[in-house]
């Protein structure tokens, strides 16, 4: 038998479930700033992707490039979720949400 799609599948969904929070927590303390952060994690997994020896350090490299990819858009969408009382406001940052 062969575990390997079973395995990348896991780590897939793991690595989608950690976004989550990553999106929800730097939003909360950083605000819709932090995309730029995104930016960089998904440039530089992208890079070690392309330049990755082994293939599944690319695979999983690819998967969290384009989740850091993805984790921008969800930066916007969180704010907009915390506009709508979805989520808690940071009360340091109140006037980020006029």
């Amino acid at each position: 038998m062969n575990y390997v799609g079973i395995l990348i599948g896991l780590a897939t969904f793991l690595i989608i479930g950690l976004f989550h929070p990553l999106v929800i927590k730097g939003e909360y303390y950083f605000g819709t700033k932090c995309w730029w952060a995104f930016l960089a994690a998904g440039l530089l997994f992208a890079a070690l992707s392309l330049c990755a020896g082994n293939l599944y350090v690319s695979i999983l490299s690819g998967v969290v490039s384009f989740s850091s990819f993805w984790g921008i858009l969800e930066v916007f969408d969180q704010r907009k979720r915390v506009l709508k009382g979805w989520f808690p406001k940071n009360p340091k940052r109140l006037k980020d949400y006029e």
